[in-house]
């Protein structure tokens, strides 16, 4: 069997490498070298340096984008984790129904993000219609709860799943040796459970952090950066940039943006991953 695989391991490896080649490498680089140039399609570009740069640093609804990412991202790796993990805490208490509502919990994840950015539109802008409060499209802060809570609404259910995973790997003698040792069900949580939830919390949190600063399709549908960008999300900002304005310069200042978002959201995944690795223990 092992001679059979290193005999036509190229007829597996070498598609799939291609695919990544060609569908990722490639369109990648030929991304980065576009944002030093001025373009109106990939045929005429011209360098120009690190003009786009500049400029995309310089735009204000750039840098507001970017502290509105911030703060959203802060408010829903908070929300999605907590929300998670207690909700995967309480289903795995041996209620009735554990897998009903699982399926209950994880069902707003497979609906298009499109869809989804519609149908919260609707039910939020009449609830603020009855309150008589500024409409989404109206009210900067208004959007910024909504992207929240439809974030929420969207993604508890999946990051409860992994967390159900990881408190059902937790070893039962580990649980029996602290309530024999007099800890209550809080210290047996905090003490116990939680550090061998580490690896779920190392993925549930770049998840939920990559995801929060990736969003685009919701906030497209549910705000379109309304009123005058106020509530434009990085990945929106970039697309309006790139696609909302007229002229050459702006989609190499897009791609740019791009560029500075990409590096963004690498180094904070890296240092989240670094930080929450130092934490696991091993069972």
């Amino acid at each position: 069997m092992q001679k059979a695989i290193k005999k036509y391991w190229p007829i597996f490896v070498l598609p799939t490498l291609a695919a990544f080649v060609i569908g990722f490498i490639i369109p990648f680089v030929e991304g980065v070298y576009l944002a030093f140039c001025q373009f109106t399609t990939v045929r005429d570009a011209t360098l120009i340096g690190f003009n786009n740069f500049v400029r995309a640093i310089s735009d204000n609804t750039f840098t507001h984008a970017f502290w509105y990412n911030c703060a959203f991202v802060v408010v829903t790796t908070i929300a999605i984790n907590v929300g998670g993990l207690l909700v995967a805490v309480l289903l795995t208490k041996g209620i009735r129904a554990t897998n009903a509502f699982r399926t209950v919990f994880f069902m707003p994840n497979l609906i298009g993000g499109i869809v989804l950015g519609y149908i919260w539109q609707i039910l939020l802008n009449c609830v603020l219609s009855l309150l008589e409060r500024p409409l989404l499209a109206l009210d900067a802060t208004a959007g910024f709860w909504g992207l929240v809570i439809l974030m929420c609404w969207q993604q508890i259910g999946y990051m409860m799943i992994i967390y159900v995973a990881g408190l059902q790997s937790i070893p039962d003698t580990l649980v029996e040796a602290a309530e024999i040792d007099g800890a209550t069900r809080w210290q047996t949580f905090w003490k116990v459970k939680l550090p061998m939830l580490m690896p779920s919390i190392t993925i549930c949190l770049f998840l939920t952090i990559t995801n929060s600063f990736k969003l685009f399709d919701q906030n497209m549908a549910l705000t379109g950066g309304q009123p005058a960008h106020q509530s434009e999300l990085l990945a929106y900002n970039i697309y309006y940039t790139f696609y909302g304005r007229s002229g050459p310069q702006w989609r190499g200042i897009g791609q740019a943006k791009a560029v500075i978002f990409c590096l963004i959201v690498v180094a904070i995944a890296l240092i989240q991953l670094r930080v929450t690795r130092k934490r696991e223990v091993q069972q």
